[in-house]
Protein backbone atom coordinates (compact mmCIF):
# COMPACT_ATOMS: atom_id res chain seq x y z
CA UNK A 1 0.00 0.00 0.00
CA UNK A 2 1.17 3.61 -1.08
CA UNK A 3 2.39 5.93 1.52
CA UNK A 4 -0.14 9.14 2.10
CA UNK A 5 3.39 10.79 2.84
CA UNK A 6 4.54 10.01 -0.88
CA UNK A 7 2.49 12.54 -2.91
CA UNK A 8 1.84 12.30 -6.77
CA UNK A 9 2.75 16.18 -8.54
CA UNK A 10 2.38 17.91 -11.93
CA UNK A 11 3.69 20.85 -14.06
CA UNK A 12 1.44 23.02 -12.46
CA UNK A 13 2.43 22.60 -8.29
CA UNK A 14 6.15 22.25 -9.01
CA UNK A 15 7.09 25.41 -8.85
CA UNK A 16 5.28 25.24 -4.75
CA UNK A 17 5.70 22.03 -3.87
CA UNK A 18 9.03 21.31 -5.01
CA UNK A 19 11.03 24.69 -5.88
CA UNK A 20 9.30 26.58 -2.63
CA UNK A 21 9.34 23.97 0.05
CA UNK A 22 10.76 24.70 2.69
CA UNK A 23 12.55 21.27 3.37
CA UNK A 24 14.53 18.71 0.96
CA UNK A 25 12.43 17.13 -1.43
CA UNK A 26 13.07 14.27 -3.13
CA UNK A 27 11.57 14.17 -6.63
CA UNK A 28 10.64 10.82 -8.33
CA UNK A 29 9.86 10.99 -11.68
CA UNK A 30 8.17 7.42 -12.80
CA UNK A 31 5.60 6.20 -15.15
CA UNK A 32 2.39 3.32 -14.82
CA UNK A 33 4.15 0.73 -16.93
CA UNK A 34 8.11 1.14 -15.65
CA UNK A 35 9.03 -2.30 -13.91
CA UNK A 36 11.90 -0.68 -11.63
CA UNK A 37 9.61 2.70 -10.58
CA UNK A 38 7.46 -0.11 -8.79
CA UNK A 39 10.44 -1.97 -7.53
CA UNK A 40 11.61 1.34 -5.77
CA UNK A 41 8.57 2.43 -4.40
CA UNK A 42 8.02 0.57 -1.17
CA UNK A 43 11.76 2.36 -0.40
CA UNK A 44 10.53 5.57 -1.19
CA UNK A 45 7.45 5.34 0.74
CA UNK A 46 9.86 3.64 4.30
CA UNK A 47 11.86 7.05 3.32
CA UNK A 48 9.00 9.51 3.44
CA UNK A 49 7.22 7.90 6.55
CA UNK A 50 10.71 7.33 8.36
CA UNK A 51 11.55 10.99 7.60
CA UNK A 52 8.34 12.86 7.93
CA UNK A 53 8.73 16.30 8.07
CA UNK A 54 12.71 16.16 7.35
CA UNK A 55 12.14 15.11 4.28
CA UNK A 56 9.00 15.50 1.49
CA UNK A 57 8.82 12.21 -1.46
CA UNK A 58 7.08 13.27 -4.39
CA UNK A 59 6.05 11.42 -7.64
CA UNK A 60 5.84 13.00 -11.12
CA UNK A 61 4.07 10.78 -13.78
CA UNK A 62 6.08 11.48 -16.85
CA UNK A 63 3.94 10.38 -19.93
CA UNK A 64 0.98 13.05 -17.92
CA UNK A 65 3.42 15.62 -17.77
CA UNK A 66 6.15 16.55 -20.63
CA UNK A 67 7.22 20.32 -19.52
CA UNK A 68 9.05 19.41 -15.88
CA UNK A 69 10.86 16.40 -17.19
CA UNK A 70 12.35 17.66 -20.27
CA UNK A 71 13.51 20.90 -17.80
CA UNK A 72 15.63 18.28 -16.20
CA UNK A 73 16.53 16.52 -18.94
CA UNK A 74 15.15 13.01 -17.87
CA UNK A 75 15.66 10.19 -20.45
CA UNK A 76 15.49 7.01 -18.68
CA UNK A 77 13.48 6.00 -15.71
CA UNK A 78 12.86 5.66 -12.46
CA UNK A 79 15.28 9.07 -11.94
CA UNK A 80 15.33 10.64 -9.04
CA UNK A 81 16.30 14.37 -8.15
CA UNK A 82 17.28 15.79 -4.41
CA UNK A 83 16.33 19.27 -4.29
CA UNK A 84 17.27 21.54 -1.46
CA UNK A 85 16.44 25.61 -1.05
CA UNK A 86 14.70 25.34 -4.86
CA UNK A 87 17.96 23.66 -6.39
CA UNK A 88 19.05 20.15 -7.81
CA UNK A 89 22.02 18.67 -5.60
CA UNK A 90 21.74 15.38 -6.53
CA UNK A 91 20.92 12.79 -9.14
CA UNK A 92 20.25 9.65 -9.71
CA UNK A 93 19.12 7.58 -12.44
CA UNK A 94 17.76 3.91 -12.05
CA UNK A 95 16.26 2.22 -9.21
CA UNK A 96 17.67 2.05 -5.74
CA UNK A 97 18.82 -0.15 -3.12
CA UNK A 98 17.46 0.60 0.27
CA UNK A 99 21.22 1.87 1.76
CA UNK A 100 22.04 3.28 -1.80
CA UNK A 101 18.53 5.29 -1.40
CA UNK A 102 19.79 5.90 2.56
CA UNK A 103 23.02 7.44 1.68
CA UNK A 104 21.90 9.45 -1.47
CA UNK A 105 19.39 11.52 0.71
CA UNK A 106 21.74 11.72 3.79
CA UNK A 107 23.38 14.50 2.68
CA UNK A 108 20.46 16.70 2.60
CA UNK A 109 18.90 15.00 6.18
Amino acid sequence: MASPNVKMINDADFKSQVLESDIPVLLDFTAVWCGPCKAIAPLLDDLADSNLGKIRVVKMDIDQNGQTPMQFGVQSIPTLLLFKAGKVVDKRVGSLQKAALATFVASVL
